[in-house]
């Protein structure tokens, strides 16, 4: 029995339907994928890259509430966060490009 993806901590039905539309359909199979590798694939489907819901499903997976993540921590996963950002949603882009886009300058290409 595979349980939904709102099941989880601090997700809930929008993060559920964008996990489906990236391939993920359960709760057991995000844990298994983990936060990283289950980001970079929402990222990939064509979620916009949002750090807060990157440290909520870190948080969730963890089962602690989304707020718990404070100072070296959320520093450490803003690392985390902007490398997975670099990798997965700026793919193809020339340097140039994906610096634009950090910083809000150009449109998400499709």
């Amino acid at each position: 029995m595979h349980s939904p993806v709102s099941s989880i901590r601090n997700l809930g039905p929008a993060f559920e339907a964008a996990c489906k539309q990236a391939g993920i359909h359960s709760a057991e199979e995000l844990r298994e994928l983990g936060a990283d590798d289950a980001y970079a694939r929402l990222l990939q489907s064509g979620t916009r890259p949002h750090f807060i819901g990157y440290y909520v499903l870190v948080m969730g997976l963890q089962g602690r509430p989304w707020n718990d993540c404070k100072g070296k921590e959320k520093a450490a996963l803003r690392q985390r966060f902007d490398a997975l950002k670099a990798r997965a949603h700026d793919k193809g882009r020339s340097d140039l490009e994906a610096a634009l886009n950090r910083i809000g300058v150009i449109e998400k290409r499709l």
